[in-house]
């Protein structure tokens, strides 16, 4: 290559992906998501921003924190909104559906062994390896997304306020989230320079553009403007896609089925899981256990316990609770095929409205991008997002390394130091490790440390 020809490269910037290659990396992301949305988005930024720059950093987390605005995983609703950036709607379905499939295949099987078998020795040593290496990737995550986030000590400060918050007072993230936006809001009206949108990557990275941003200025990208017919397009496509099958099954099997029960709990579900799957698990819990018996006391936490070492959203424990409210209310069929379709139903109404909150806003969050007001808030947002994150990494700590945690009040858990596992320690160290210090891929990890979780098991009787 010349000279010239190696200027006009970089000064073109990077390539905008094929179909294919964009489908292929989203099949690779969907068998990667392990360590919840931390994970999930740390793996994401570092897929399409950092290696492959199919999108600059800035309109990661613009589209980032338009995601952790809405119910349901944001790790999933983020995946569909640059998969619909860059090839349109069919582009945000193929992104969104194979970041859940391979969770939620996984996740089937498991369920099906579960009711049949209970505890199987090696499932669940290959679980406790696992979990070792998603501790380890999750940290990672904080680490990752704080540097690139927590641009000064007021973004430091609002997102340690977000930790306490959430960890020690037990606020709820829609109200965090509603204070971190004001903050940024009020911030830039009165100290414009800490609240801008400007952030400090490393190897310049934060100030590149990527495929998407050039392809923007180049005129390429007219799917992503709202023209006056957009929302109500999207909403009469939508919303009978949604629930259409719901109000079906309402009408074959009656308004007292356990299908239709599943269908209408789960989609208003959909519509109030602010904060992903562990903000939701204590009223998901009380329903499913005292107002439908559908499951026993304590089967809630073997189900997230699944959920957490499978890829995928970690909202996929509500697949695990349809599988078993149908495997256990049969009806005429056969049991383990009742709760393969109240799986499919649950996941029916809880992914479904991913997709239609970002094709509904996604064009109108793209066209606000300028706003420098709205730009702080969600700069605010995201820096207070990076506590709920380490509010998170903390909480799989406790529940990883302690058999017990002890409650002092407020839901803030502090671990019974004497009931450390010192394997799940020492595997979490060696992840750790091999993660941060030596830079080796998840995949290897999380496989040698499966490995490594069956053979101390093994040994340890």
């Amino acid at each position: 290559m010349s000279a010239l020809e190696s200027h006009d490269t970089m000064v073109q910037g990077p390539a905008a992906p094929t179909f294919a290659e964009a489908t292929k990396l989203w099949a690779k992301i969907g068998l990667l998501s392990f360590g919840g949305p931390a994970g999930q988005i740390a793996l994401m930024h570092k897929e399409l921003v950092e290696d492959r720059r199919w999108i600059g950093e800035q309109r990661f987390l613009h589209a980032l924190n338009y995601c952790m605005l809405l119910p349901g995983p944001e790790a999933q609703q983020l995946a569909i909104y640059v998969g619909w950036l860059l090839h349109r709607t069919i582009g945000g379905l193929v992104a969104g559906i194979l970041f859940v499939v391979p969770g939620a295949l996984v996740m089937l099987v498991l369920s099906s062994l579960y009711v049949l078998y209970g505890d199987v020795p090696l499932v669940e040593a290959l679980f406790f390896g696992v979990k070792a290496a998603v501790l380890a990737i999750v940290i990672e995550a904080v680490i990752r997304i704080g540097r690139r986030a927590l641009k000064n000590r007021v973004m430091v400060s609002i997102a340690v306020s977000a930790f306490i918050a959430i960890y020690a007072l037990n606020v709820p993230f829609p109200l965090i989230v509603l204070l971190a936006g004001l903050t940024g809001w009020l911030g830039n009206r009165i100290a414009p320079a800490l609240f801008s949108g400007s952030a400090h990557g490393k190897d310049g990275i934060a100030d590149s553009k990527g495929a998407v941003d050039l392809m923007f200025e180049r005129g390429e990208l007219a799917h992503i403007r709202p023209t006056k017919w957009h929302a109500p397009r999207t909403i009469a496509i939508w919303l009978p896609i949604w629930f259409g099958p719901v109000l079906l099954i309402w009408w074959l099997t009656g308004s007292a089925s356990v299908w239709t029960e599943i269908g209408r709990f789960f989609s208003l579900m959909a519509v109030v899981t602010f904060g992903g799957a562990y903000a939701v698990l204590a009223y998901v819990a009380q329903a499913a256990v005292q107002s439908f018996g559908w499951l026993a006391p304590g089967e809630m936490v073997d189900g997230l316990g699944l959920a957490e070492t499978t890829p995928g959203p970690l909202i996929l424990v509500l697949q695990f609770v349809g599988f078993i409210a149908a495997f256990r209310h049969p009806g005429s069929l056969d049991p383990l095929l009742a709760g393969s379709l109240g799986a499919l139903l649950t996941l029916w109404v809880t992914f479904t409205p991913c997709f239609f909150w970002i094709f509904l806003g996604a064009p109108y969050i793209e066209a606000l991008r300028g706003n420098k007001a709205l730009s702080a808030a969600l700069g605010a947002i995201t820096a207070a997002v990076v506590g709920v994150i380490m509010n998170l990494a903390l909480w799989f700590a406790l529940h990883v390394i302690f058999r017990e945690v002890h409650a002092l009040g407020l839901g803030m858990n502090v671990p019974v130091f004497s009931s450390i596992d010192w394997r799940a320690a020492l595997l979490s160290c060696v992840a750790m490790i091999a993660i941060l210090k030596l830079k080796i891929g998840m995949l290897p990890t999380l496989a040698g440390s499966a490995l490594a979780g069956v053979l101390l098991l093994a040994a340890s009787g």
